[in-house]
C-alpha cells in the first residue's frame, strides 16, 4: 500500500521520477548550484541531503568496505559516477562539521510563459554562517507593544486636556460685558501732526 508516500509525485511515474531526482541531484553535485521549480527544489532537497549523509559517513569511516560500500549506494541512486567521484572525494570534507541542513533554497519569480514559481537550491558547506537574524524575546516584543498601545492612548488624553484648558478661556472671553469688548475692539484714533505752516509769515507778507 502507498499510504502516505503522496509527497513530491511531481505529476510523473515512480520511474520517470527517479531519474528526475538523478539528474537534478548530479547536477547540484557538479556545480553547486541550480535553478528550477520551486516542487522539484523541495523534492530535490530530501534526496540530495541522504547522498550527502552518505558522503559524510564513507570519509568518516576508516574501513576501505564500508567507503566501497556508501559509494556504491550514492552510484546507484545517482547513476553518474563523475558527480559521485566529485561528492565523495572533493566536496565530503566540507560538510564534515555540519549536522544535516546540507541545501537552502531560495525563491525566484514565476517564470514568464506559464508562472510557473521557480527556486534556487545551492549547496551550505559548514563555513557558511547563513543570515544574522535579530531573533528578539517575547519579552522584548511585548515591551515594545505595550510602549505603543501606550503612546495611542496618551495622544487622545493630550488632546481632551487642550481643549479642557482652551474651555476657561473661551468662557472667560464670553462672560466679559459687551462695554469692555466695544472697548478692547475700539482702536485708539490716530494722533494728528501739526501744521507747519504758521500765520507769522503771512502777517508779514500783508504789512509790505
Amino acid at each position: 500500500m502507498r499510504h502516505g508516500k503522496h509527497r513530491f509525485s511531481l505529476g510523473c511515474t515512480k520511474e520517470h521520477r527517479e531519474a528526475l531526482m538523478a539528474n537534478l541531484a548530479a547536477a547540484l553535485f557538479e556545480h553547486g548550484k541550480i535553478n528550477t521549480t520551486l516542487a522539484k527544489a523541495k523534492a530535490l532537497r530530501p534526496f540530495a541531503e541522504k547522498l550527502i549523509t552518505l558522503a559524510v559517513k564513507a570519509h568518516k569511516s576508516p574501513d576501505a568496505t564500508v567507503k566501497l560500500h556508501y559509494r556504491r549506494l550514492a552510484i546507484a541512486r545517482v547513476r553518474d559516477e563523475d558527480a559521485v567521484k566529485e561528492l565523495f572525494d572533493v566536496k565530503a570534507v566540507e560538510f564534515i562539521n555540519r549536522n544535516g541542513g546540507y541545501t537552502r533554497i531560495y525563491k525566484l519569480v514565476p517564470r514568464v510563459g506559464d508562472s510557473a514559481k521557480m527556486a534556487i537550491i545551492e549547496l551550505v558547506y559548514a563555513d557558511d554562517k547563513g543570515y544574522s537574524k535579530s531573533r528578539k524575546s517575547r519579552k522584548s516584543r511585548k515591551q515594545e507593544k505595550q510602549t505603543e498601545s501606550s503612546k495611542v492612548d496618551s495622544e487622545p488624553a493630550e488632546k481632551d486636556q487642550s481643549s479642557a484648558d482652551k474651555a476657561p478661556a473661551d468662557a472667560a472671553s464670553k462672560s466679559k460685558p459687551k462695554t469692555e469688548r466695544a472697548k478692547s475692539s475700539t482702536k485708539a484714533p490716530a494722533k494728528t501732526k501739526p501744521s507747519k505752516k504758521t500765520g507769522t509769515k503771512s502777517g508779514a507778507k500783508k504789512d509790505a
